[in-house]
């Protein structure tokens, strides 16, 4: 019984070595992906935004209670309401290679990115906007690129549509989370995700 279950520990312990080899030699940006659906241009809606970047607030011992010292609406959803979502979303907000300009389709989608992000279900929040590279390029190159992709979505979203400043930060994620790592340099691997802060 003992040597059965020695076999066994030996075989597990040999199985968990032979996938920590291979992905030892697996490129860093093929190892990690975003657990947020792709969202892509034609199918971005304020309601699906909302969905998505809403997340339940744990209420406070007192306002559980019930002894609120203010009349602000709760940001905790009744059960009339939508589930809290994930908190994140990832928008197929497309860049030319190499660029972090952004296109006419793309200040179309941040239109209804901002109408999401004022709207009375997120009003609470503030967000990480998170940019996104392919590998092409160095790791320090396609990091400062992927955080001026993230500064371009953030200062079209205050500047020009009204989103306040503080509740937008930039992040620049170089290449470490393909979405498809079959196809580095496919456009989806050059988006933008947006998260939410709790």
């Amino acid at each position: 019984m003992n040597t059965l279950f020695a076999v066994r520990a030996h075989r597990s312990v040999l199985a968990a070595s032979t996938l920590m080899l291979a992905l030892a030699g697996t490129p860093v940006w093929a190892q990690s992906q975003p657990a947020a659906p792709m969202i892509k241009a034609g199918q971005v809606t304020e309601d699906l935004l909302v969905d998505a970047l809403a997340i339940d607030v744990p209420m406070s011992d007192e306002a559980a209670s019930g002894a609120t010292r203010s009349i602000r609406p709760s940001m905790r959803p009744t059960a009339a309401q939508k589930p809290a979502g994930p908190g994140k979303a990832s928008l197929l907000i497309s860049f030319a290679t190499g660029s972090a300009d952004l296109t006419r389709e793309t200040i179309q989608v941040l239109q209804t990115v901002a109408k999401a992000l004022q709207s009375d279900r997120l009003a609470g929040f503030a967000f990480r906007v998170e940019g996104h590279a392919d590998p092409r390029g160095g790791t320090d190159y396609n990091l400062k690129l992927s955080q001026d992709r993230a500064q371009a979505v953030v200062a079209y979203l205050t500047g020009t549509l009204g989103v306040l400043p503080d509740r937008l930060a930039a992040v620049g994620k170089g290449a470490s989370e393909l979405v498809d790592t079959r196809h580095p340099d496919s456009p989806e691997n050059r988006r933008v995700t947006i998260v939410t802060n709790r």
